[in-house]
């Protein structure tokens, strides 16, 4: 099977490292802050003169309770009244961008993110996308994979209904896990009925796809606690799955702190959780599309790895790749071009800056040629689990042997392990080496020995 999966404790013993999960190549840990609003805006024209489809990403920081497990940029609180001076910049930011943009460029793919974007009033998310209607040529022929992340703590039928209204046709769910020790261990207590309640939502309001994503390696968990909860989401039928390892990084995270070290699952039993969860998923029928995911086989991830358009990006794996990525909002981060930029991630700095007309550009990155074509590696690797070194050398005009002649012995002694399949022709990743691929792609990545991997996950 394309997507087929070989469990092997060795390798992955031998393999399991931390590094980066490539959402991007270079990643956002090589930003600088010798990149501006200028190098933003001289991008956009680029774009504008390509009339190059575009990707929106919203990013709403605001949630209502702390989850201790999170690692996303979040402001906590229960005044609702913090958010309408956040709306108010976030609309200019809107205005600015789209003068550079012409409206020919149509939003193939728009992604509200957080945070928690239902924390949102109905009125201000009427308001918002409004005015992003306003500004960009958003689709409203539904045709657009239009997504929205979902706290079920923090929406209802009626929310879900005003979200199809507005041209969402995609939900992501977070879940993280359904056993309550687990859920008051990291503060996120959210009932099976909640969760339930708004999948049959979307599915009685047609929404094309529904994402539920799940954590293993959180405190108090056991290999039999997660199965009962694996099993009890393959129940409700998530067209895709996302299973993350639960990366405790209490020196980055402060939320984290709040975890007590000595609840978390040992090694043995995380390895066991993801096993078990792999053979349960397989088994009803989900497809590994790599990096964490899984998804039915009638979902367009798994079509497009089958045809080999799948990409990656900032916004996880994609069939839009090929779009523009403007990021709108504190922190976020936009690729256009070979231009990568990211907004201020404090949410004064970037509110003061858009309350004086100026982006909140604060860091980010040219790629060169050498980033350009290990970029196309990775890719190729990350998404399709296979290289051709004819299309890399024709396109970059390069010998790839030669050019990565210093990691030529690291990708043999990955070979001989079982890793991957390494001919003149190129590589293929083998079933073993499929939930070890990040292992694989840092052979390519130029950047990583400068770097301190502790601020990076595990592979497994």
């Amino acid at each position: 099977m394309l997507n087929a999966i070989q469990w092997d404790s060795t390798l992955i013993r031998r393999y399991d490292q931390a590094g980066p999960r490539y959402t991007s190549y270079p990643t956002a840990v090589q930003f600088h802050e010798r990149v501006s609003q200028f190098d933003l805006l001289h991008a956009l024209r680029d774009s504008r003169k390509a009339l190059k489809p575009l990707s929106l990403y919203v990013h709403i920081p605001f949630c209502a309770h702390i989850c201790y497990y999170c690692a996303c940029n979040k402001v906590i609180t229960k005044d609702r009244g913090r958010t309408q001076p956040y709306l108010e910049k976030l609309e200019r930011e809107v205005e600015i961008i789209s003068r550079h943009l012409d409206p020919q460029q149509k939003v193939e793919q728009l992604h509200f993110g957080g945070g928690t974007p239902t924390f949102l009033s109905h009125d201000e998310l009427r308001h918002l996308m409004g005015h992003l209607r306003q500004h960009f040529n958003l689709l409203d022929d539904d045709s657009g994979d239009y997504s929205i992340e979902i706290d079920p703590r923090e929406a209802d039928w009626s929310t879900m209904g005003l979200l199809r209204e507005l041209g969402f046709n995609r939900v992501s769910l977070g879940v993280q896990d359904l056993d309550p020790s687990v859920q008051r261990a990291v503060n996120r207590l959210q009932t099976l009925e909640e969760t339930r309640a708004i999948v049959e939502a979307a599915r009685t309001l047609q929404f094309r796809s529904i994402n539920i994503d799940l954590i293993y390696g959180l405190p108090l968990q056991t290999p039999e606690r997660f199965a009962r909860t694996v099993a009890e989401v393959i129940a409700l039928q998530p067209d895709r799955l996302s299973l993350f390892n639960y990366a405790h990084l209490p020196e980055r995270f402060m939320p984290q702190r709040r975890i007590n070290t000595s609840d978390l699952p040992n090694p043995g039993d995380k390895l066991a959780m993801l096993q078990a969860s792999i053979e349960q998923l397989s088994a009803a029928g989900y497809r590994y599309i790599g990096m964490d995911h899984f998804a039915l086989p009638d979902d367009e991830l798994a079509s497009a790895q089958e045809d080999g358009s799948l990409q990656r990006n900032f916004q996880g794996y994609t069939t839009h790749g090929h779009c523009d990525l403007i990021g709108l909002g504190v922190s976020s981060i936009s690729q256009i071009g070979d231009l990568y930029c990211q907004n201020n991630s404090d949410l004064s700095k970037y509110q003061d800056s858009l309350a004086h007309s100026e982006l909140a550009t604060l860091r980010g990155l040219h790629c060169d040629a050498d980033d350009r074509l290990r970029r196309a590696v990775i890719q190729q690797l990350i998404c399709h689990f296979q290289l051709r070194f004819a299309d890399i050398e024709q396109t970059y005009a390069i010998d790839f042997r030669s050019y990565f002649a210093d990691i030529w012995p690291q990708l043999q002694q990955m070979a001989s392990d079982g890793l991957i399949e390494l001919t003149a022709q190129g590589i293929d990743v083998k079933p073993a080496g499929r939930l070890l691929v990040r292992s694989l792609c840092m052979l390519f990545d130029r950047y990583l020995s400068e770097l301190n991997q502790q601020r990076f996950s595990r592979v497994i």
